[in-house]
């Protein structure tokens, strides 16, 4: 068990910033916003592990985080829904890195269908990758942080408001995680451990791009242009629209000594939506 969490009063900013020597791993991965914040991490010094359901994607991203980065880093296949596959590619990025002390649990599926609508297939699959997936995720980084670490789990605006017509399973799955990031960093502190949250504002990645269609085809806006679906979609007060890179910003900031005295909450990268 760990003697608890170091006061870096007395550490340099740079040094409270820079992950040199620390091993992460990235849940969805491949794109999107966990590409952005996989080549951060790895920007900041960090070995990165790229874990995708697909392999061959997941490989690429990884080979052009560290043609980009000049980092280590490594792709695996990973279910994170299926303990084992998640058990599985974590042993993995410790038998390639030697450890990992930096887990961000990512990967997460949005389908559109109202709840009159929806089957139970589809909402148990919903929870099944956004929950439970976290759950396995979080499960498997601990049980390999022997000296402490870092999970950061990214949630959505969607855990704290309701959002669009036909995401009532996203909604909910979402504000699970929130509870989730405080049950976890109440049990994992005695490790050492931190548990984060980060909550995105809508950001035009192809995944998001896809589910905002399907909601605004569900409210009867089918016609609106996809040109103006992020417009659509965000709240934003800072006069644009988020970019994957000002997540990948605020999840690197959770992740390094300079959130150190964090643990249990989430932090808002809203751009003010939720206010």
């Amino acid at each position: 068990m760990s003697g608890g969490f170091a006061d870096v009063s007395a550490v340099a900013l740079a040094d409270l910033l820079s992950l040199h020597g620390r091993r992460a791993l990235v849940t969805g991965g491949a794109q999107g916003l966990g590409l952005a914040i996989a080549g951060r991490l790895a920007e900041a010094g960090a070995e990165v592990a790229i874990a995708d359901l697909d392999l061959d994607r997941a490989a690429a991203a990884a080979a052009g985080i560290a043609e980009a980065r000049g980092a280590a880093t490594l792709g695996v296949r990973m279910d994170v829904a299926d303990s084992s596959s998640v058990s599985a590619a974590a042993s993995r990025v410790v038998d390639a890195f030697g450890g990992i002390d930096i887990w961000i649990n990512n990967a997460g599926v949005f389908p559109s269908a109202s709840v009159l609508d929806m089957s139970d297939e589809q909402w148990d699959h919903v929870f099944a990758v956004n929950t439970r997936g976290v759950r396995n995720g979080a499960r498997e980084a601990a049980r390999r942080m022997p000296g402490g670490g870092v999970i950061v789990n990214v949630i959505s605006t969607a855990g704290f408001r309701g959002t669009a017509p036909g995401l009532a399973a996203y909604v909910g799955s979402k504000h699970a995680v929130r509870g989730m990031t405080k049950q976890m960093a109440l049990e994992f502190a005695p490790r050492g451990i931190r548990v984060l949250g980060v909550a995105p504002t809508f950001v035009p990645t192809e995944g998001n791009m896809a589910a905002a269609a399907a909601a605004l085809a569900a409210m009867g806006d089918a016609g609106i242009d996809a040109s103006n679906m992020p417009s659509a979609m965000s709240q934003s007060l800072i006069g644009r629209v988020g970019t994957p890179d000002d997540i990948a910003r605020v999840v690197l900031f959770a992740a390094s000594d300079l959130a150190t005295i964090m643990t249990g909450s989430t932090l808002l990268a809203d751009a003010g939506e939720t206010i």
